[in-house]
């Protein structure tokens, strides 16, 4: 079985961040959500996997290379604009040739058990095989309707009139059957070409297309507020590992990650918490549920449940929460004491925050 990653589309609910970065490539607990997209594949048992990439691909493939580290050999393959899931079936279909494959989002986080669904595609052969979650506005999504045996009865992308609350997640276990189903398919509405219809085709000439409710952990991590969520729950299952020099007159309490060559000085650090490599944190308070790239300085500052990309300054700022710092990012402010605030700043943003 291939594995087939869409790390494509504009990103427009993750700006500012999207505008100089691809969604994929957003860090959760300092790795970015694509990471752990392949992770998910190598587990399964796949080795060769394709990645479309769009007009920033080059970024992701700098960030992942060739796929060696992960033990995965890696094609990227070029989208020229976002027109659809079943169009990236188009596109990759020479990669893919006579071949079973399971399609993955690439800013989707799944936590937990995905062999035994690959199991059971593998056993029963079904012409697809899509996962589904319980979601409270299926409206927003793909909709999957099932028979009593776990059969697809129907599906609706985004319907107004949900037939039921099982949404597709964004993995997909596809039989080379997929392949003309996707050449019957015409541009929807908004005009992309739907992976929807393409199953539902499979549906119409009578195949067989299965569906799982998937048990673990699911986040679409294109908002901020999905993506801080996501963080909060992977950072839930750190381990301690302090690599850097943490002095005496530190505090650090739970689990805190601390990479090789950073500093902690004069600071109280909890967990969970992670620090990248190469970080000088000074008279600061970080954490819990905080993840902070490499090579940044945070100096009388205080920040909880926050994602600080890599690069960032920032000194004399208290009370920041529930926020994203892009990468290069240089904020100053005034340290008086707040209750909280929220910063949402994007890559080499550079700003000066005065409190009331």
């Amino acid at each position: 079985m291939k594995g087939l990653v869409l790390s494509g589309g504009t990103g427009t609910r993750l700006r500012p961040f999207t505008y100089s970065m691809p969604k994929q490539l957003m860090p959760v607990a300092n790795k970015p959500v694509l990471h752990y997209c392949l992770e998910n594949l190598r587990d399964l048992g796949v080795t060769s996997v394709g990645i479309i990439v769009g007009e920033r691909g080059g970024q992701v493939e700098q960030a992942i290379g060739d796929g060696a580290d992960l033990g995965l050999e890696i094609t990227y393959l070029f989208q020229e604009a976002p027109l659809g899931l079943a169009h990236c079936v188009t596109v990759a279909e020479q990669f893919l040739a006579d071949d079973d494959f399971v399609m993955y989002l690439g800013d989707n986080m799944l936590i937990g058990d995905l062999a035994g669904a690959a199991r059971d595609f593998t056993e029963r052969r079904p012409a697809a095989k899509v996962l589904v979650t319980k979601v409270d506005d299926p409206q927003h999504y793909g909709v999957a309707e099932l028979d009593s045996e776990g059969r697809v009865v129907s599906l609706a992308e985004k319907p107004e009139q949900p037939r039921s609350d099982l949404a597709m997640m964004g993995v997909y276990f596809f039989s080379p059957a997929i392949h003309e189903a996707v050449r019957r398919v015409r541009p929807s509405a908004r005009g992309e070409l739907e992976i929807t219809d393409a199953v539902q085709h499979l549906l119409d000439s009578g195949q067989d297309v299965t569906a799982e409710i998937y048990q673990g952990y699911w986040a679409d991590t294109g908002g901020v507020k999905a993506l801080l969520e996501c963080n909060r729950v992977v950072l839930d299952g750190l381990v301690d590992d302090v690599r850097g020099r943490v002095d005496q007159s530190s505090v650090v309490k739970g689990p805190v990650a601390v990479g090789a060559g950073s500093e902690i000085v004069a600071s109280h650090l909890e967990g969970p918490l992670t620090i990248g490599a190469g970080c000088v944190i000074r008279h600061a308070r970080i954490g819990p549920h905080t993840a902070v790239g490499q090579n940044c300085l945070i100096e009388n500052t205080d920040v909880q449940e926050s994602i600080v990309l890599e690069n960032v300054q920032v000194e004399g700022v208290r009370g920041v929460r529930d926020s994203v710092i892009g990468k290069g990012a240089r904020v100053q402010g005034i340290a008086r004491d707040v209750e909280s605030q929220c910063l949402l700043l994007g890559d080499q943003t550079s700003i000066q925050v005065r409190s009331a």
